[in-house]
Order: C-alpha cells, then sequence, then structure tokens
C-alpha cells in the first residue's frame, strides 16, 4: 500500500496488524482478537484523517498512484468497449482514450484522460496531458455520438494540457476552443465527470456539459497549486496556502454552482474501494443520462447554454452621466 504524508499514522497501525498476521501464521496462535481490535483501530483513525482533509491533501489524493484511472472505470462500468482511435488529421493520441461501450444495455460514447498505471505507461500516456489530435479525436467521437443518437460520457482527469512546442505549433489553443464551441452546441446529452485532476484548458477541453460531477477528493481549477506559488512567490513552496485561496475542491465547485453534483467516494478514497467507487460513478452518470434523455435536443442546448451563462458574479454599476 502506499501511504501519503497525512496517512502516516495509519500506515504504523497496518505495519501492526501485518506483524500480528505474520506472528499468528508462524506460530499458529489465534490471533482475531488483537486483529479485530487493530481493525478498529485502523477504521476510526481513517475516519478522523479523512474527515476533516485540506484543499492540498485532496490535491495529494486526486493524484494518488493507485487511485483508478479512465480505462479501469469503463471496464468496470461497460460490458462492451470498443475503442476507437485518430483525430483523421494528424495522430492518435495516447492521453485520451474513447469508444463506443455499453452501459447496462444503452450505447454511449465515452471517453477521457488516461495517465497509465506505471511508469512506462504514464510516458506512453504523457502523463494524461493530450496534444491538439486528442482534442481533436475526442470531438470526432462526440460528433459520431451525434450522428447516431448516443450520449457523450467525458471522464476528466489531466495536469493540463501538454504544452510544449510541438503541441503549440499544431494548434493546441484551437482545439480546445473548437471542442467547447461544438460540445455546447451537440443535440445529443453530454455528461462530465472529474475522477481525478480537472486542471485548466485540458480539462475543460472535454469538460462542458449537461450535467458535470467531481468525485468527492478531486480539484478541479485554471491552475495547480504549484503552478500558482511559482508565479506569486517565485517557489513551490507555498503551494498548500495556493491550495486553500484556489478554492479548488468539489465544495467548492458545487458552492459556486460550476458543477451539478459531487460523487461520495468510499472511506479512503477511490483507491482504496476501486469496484465500489465505479459503481458509485456508475450509478450517477445513468440518473443524470435519464434525467436529459427525453429533452429535445433543442432545449437540452438551451438549457445547457443557460447553465454555462449564469456561472460567475457580476455587479451592473450605473454611471452618473448614463442617458
Amino acid at each position: 500500500m502506499v501511504f501519503l504524508e497525512f496517512e502516516k499514522p495509519l500506515e504504523s497501525l497496518y505495519e501492526q496488524l501485518e506483524k500480528i498476521k505474520q506472528v499468528g501464521k508462524e506460530g499458529d496462535l489465534d490471533v482475531s482478537e488483537m486483529t479485530r481490535e487493530l481493525e478498529n483501530k485502523i477504521k476510526n483513525k481513517r475516519k478522523e484523517i479523512y474527515s476533516n482533509l485540506t484543499g492540498w491533501q485532496k490535491v495529494q489524493l486526486s493524484r494518488h498512484p493507485e487511485r483508478p484511472y479512465t480505462l479501469y472505470y469503463i471496464e468496470q462500468m461497460c460490458r462492451k468497449f470498443v475503442e476507437l482511435h485518430g483525430d483523421r488529421y494528424y495522430a492518435d493520441d495516447k492521453a485520451i482514450v474513447g469508444g463506443l461501450g455499453s452501459l447496462d444495455g444503452q450505447t454511449v460514447v465515452i471517453l477521457g484522460h488516461q495517465k497509465g498505471v506505471n511508469t512506462k505507461m504514464r510516458q506512453y500516456r504523457n502523463f494524461g496531458m493530450a496534444n491538439p489530435e486528442g482534442y481533436r479525436k475526442a470531438l470526432r467521437l462526440m460528433k459520431l455520438a451525434e450522428r447516431f443518437g448516443y450520449p457523450v460520457v467525458c471522464l476528466i482527469d489531466t495536469p493540463g494540457a501538454f504544452p510544449g512546442l510541438e503541441a503549440e505549433e499544431r494548434g493546441q489553443a484551437e482545439a480546445i476552443a473548437r471542442n467547447l464551441f461544438e460540445m455546447a452546441q451537440l443535440k445529443v446529452p453530454v455528461v462530465c465527470a472529474v475522477i481525478g485532476e480537472g486542471a485548466s484548458g485540458g480539462a475543460i477541453g472535454i469538460g462542458l456539459g449537461d450535467r458535470v460531477y467531481m468525485l468527492e477528493n478531486t480539484w478541479y481549477s485554471v491552475i495547480s497549486p504549484e503552478s500558482c506559488s511559482s508565479i506569486l512567490w517565485r517557489s513551490w513552496d507555498y503551494k498548500e496556502q495556493a491550495a486553500e485561496a484556489l478554492k479548488l475542491t468539489a465544495d467548492h465547485m458545487y458552492e459556486f454552482g460550476i458543477i451539478d453534483g459531487i460523487i461520495k467516494e468510499p472511506l479512503g478514497g477511490a483507491h482504496s474501494a476501486p469496484e465500489e467507487m465505479a459503481k458509485l460513478l456508475k450509478r450517477q452518470i445513468k440518473k443524470a443520462i435519464a434525467e436529459v434523455q427525453d429533452m429535445t435536443p433543442e432545449d437540452r442546448i438551451d438549457a445547457r447554454i443557460n447553465k454555462y451563462s449564469q456561472i460567475g458574479v457580476y455587479e451592473r454599476v450605473a454611471t452618473e452621466n448614463a442617458r
């Protein structure tokens, strides 16, 4: 098991538990009562730790190396899945995966960022940072869904769109802007969920929908805490302070009206019970699709545009010489 910095008290308890189990096994002893007592301690300590997480701690959880990624959720939620490749312009971006899936008998187009489960795969997937061809592939799949009347499901988990020179040369900003323009007008239901990191344009490039949700221990912001800290304080040392100031957690996003709901995670985070998390996510996605499925395309598009038009706060000030 991988323990984060704020989970260190749990690590020592798990070490004690493993030692007791080992002693019981080697000495053929009954240690069930001691094991049960320690398991209760672990459960209570976990509740104590996770009942009051800071913004930075939730950022750490969203990046947990054992946290499930898009392909895992697709495998768990879809009985059948056919991956589709390429943007038909330049290449097949491995940082975004997508295709046709069967969600309890309902065909959907499901796509999302994929980070990779180990070092080699993370390099292969470019750490979930998509190039322009990734967003153009996503748009191609959305247009395919529109043509056949399939709902679109987008799973967001990226530290940001790839910032390399070659990405800019191929039109990174245009690709993301085009996705936003087209997603606002898609005639089919669009449901989005932030399953890990939701950073900047890399996230919103596939994040505009009729319903947008966040898992409990995820974040969604225009910039990461580290980058914010490096800009404002010229150092990464203030990342925790930046995380609090950015108000990037699911609770903040719901309070601001940017998302439509928060999907609770199992105690300990999504990685502690990935199968259960997949079931919770699937249930929410199916519910969201059902809520907008019966609307006419025109009404759905109008509601979607109104939803985003109402995000934010402004004040109108009358000038003295107004006529």
